[in-house]
């Protein structure tokens, strides 16, 4: 084998890490050309270098003077450069926590030069591979595609670019959304293409989160901490350790279970119910809702300090009222879907379908169109879709989504939208015809048109 790493891999930047510097010597030589190679004998050191620029490989060994090489490695985290750990003999357990932690591999002391010569290509040859993966997902979603989201819309491009962006950082994600927009898949996608990918990611709706679960759902609990409790289980922020942590509807949760949430995200620990050992959680938080959190901030119905911890990044998802133009693609993959999903090919979609689908209201957003879509799929008999089909294909469907929202509020929206929505069409979108029939001023219905975003095409 040659004494330089193939000139395609070469590194512009490396950093030895390790407190001997016969170590340090020779792990420097297989990079004796081609490559800027700096040194550091601490984490101290380690620190100063980086912040001086990111090199694009690290050596670090385990063992430092002044601390351990793997406090670093979750410092420099996912989005860092090519990281290979440096343990002791017999120390494959914290090489397999390096690893979880984003190291790309390890070496065990004692080494040679060509099991580091390897060592050092495989890595770059994973790095060079996990560059081109993101290149390829940036470039998809400046294309309107994010995993499994879909959306050609310049708002939704642009929710698509960001969110690639932030995957790979730490920073705790806000979602601002109507319900059905796609929050929870949303967040998924963060976390699959994060570091943290390959640890956990545990979601729990904090609305279905009883005041007298709180503690116990989120933190666990001892063996015999309550009549029931004959086994020790750990709570969400344990399971989502080096994971993410997803709190859905967080402006539902009491200010109690607040100030709870608010102490485990700022102390990296907790304690189970009946327990007393401290047990350090690594989390990153993304969190949802469908509610003006600014507003209740401000009334006072949601902490300020917890609000600040955990919109680092806040993404808001547009309604489909406001990205009608992404309506025939989603239907295009949602019936992809469908197929996969029972088996056969299913009626086909006719232009007219597709383009009353377009112009409906869909208050529920994504969720009540899948819905719909999945009932004209299982329900029509013929070979195909036809545009009166998706008339009378919706027909209920209000009810069935109005009675399935988790706040009075959000069901009496849906309900609303498509109340009025079956008005107009009645009156052949005539706004002055439909005011007189259901009781409203001229003036009130247009806006209420206007706010729920009813089409008002006619029949």
């Amino acid at each position: 084998m040659g004494s330089e790493i193939v000139p395609l891999f070469v590194p512009r930047t490396v950093l030895v890490v390790d407190d001997e510097a016969a170590a340090r010597y020779a792990m420097c030589r297989v990079f004796s050309s081609g490559s800027r190679v700096l040194e550091a004998a601490s984490v101290a050191e380690a620190r100063e270098r980086i912040a001086s620029g990111m090199p694009d490989l690290i050596l670090l060994d385990y063992t430092l003077p002044d601390g351990d090489g793997m406090a670093l490695l979750r410092e420099i985290g996912a989005g860092g450069p090519a990281v290979i750990m440096i343990t002791a003999h017999g120390s494959e357990r914290l090489a397999v926590e390096a690893m979880k932690a984003g190291a790309y591999d390890y070496l065990a002391k004692p080494f040679d030069l060509d099991e580091l010569r390897l060592v050092v290509q495989r890595a770059l040859e994973r790095a060079e591979l996990r560059e081109e993966v993101r290149g390829l997902r940036q470039h998809l979603a400046g294309e309107g595609q994010f995993g499994r989201m879909a959306g050609e819309s310049a708002a939704m491009r642009k929710l698509f670019g960001t969110a690639e962006r932030i995957a790979a950082t730490d920073l705790p994600v806000l979602l601002l959304g109507e319900s059905g927009t796609g929050k929870d898949l949303l967040a998924q996608e963060i976390h699959a293409r994060s570091g943290r990918a390959q640890g956990r990611f545990v979601a729990l709706n904090c609305a279905a989160l009883p005041e007298t679960l709180v503690e116990s759902e989120l933190f666990g609990f001892e063996k015999g901490a309550f009549t029931g409790a004959e086994t020790a289980r750990a709570g969400t922020f344990e399971r989502a350790h080096q994971g993410t942590l997803f709190l859905d509807e967080i402006a539902d949760m009491t200010l109690g279970t607040q100030s709870k949430i608010l102490r485990a995200v700022e102390s990296g620990a907790i304690e189970r119910l009946g327990g007393t050992r401290s047990i350090p959680v690594d989390v990153r938080v993304i969190s949802a809702t469908n509610k003006d959190v600014n507003q209740l901030v401000r009334d006072g119905g949601f902490r300020r300090d917890l609000y600040y911890r955990l919109c680092g990044i806040v993404l808001r998802l547009p309604p489909l009222r406001e990205r009608r133009e992404d309506i025939p693609l989603l239907v295009q993959q949602l019936w992809r879907d469908l197929q996969r999903k029972h088996g056969r090919p299913g009626p086909v979609l006719t232009h007219d379908a597709v383009v009353r689908l377009a112009s409906a209201p869909w208050p529920g957003n994504v969720r009540q169109l899948r819905s719909e879509l999945e009932k004209l799929f299982v329900l029509i008999a013929g070979e195909t879709v036809r545009g009166c089909d998706v008339e009378s294909g919706r027909e209920g469907l209000a009810l069935e989504e109005a009675l399935d929202a988790a706040q009075y509020r959000e069901a009496k929206r849906l309900f609303e939208a498509e109340y009025l929505a079956r008005k107009l069409r009645e009156f052949e979108g005539n706004v002055t015809k439909t005011a007189a029939a259901v009781g409203l001023e001229r003036q009130s219905l247009q806006e209420k048109i206007r706010q729920l975003g009813i089409g008002r095409q006619k029949k």
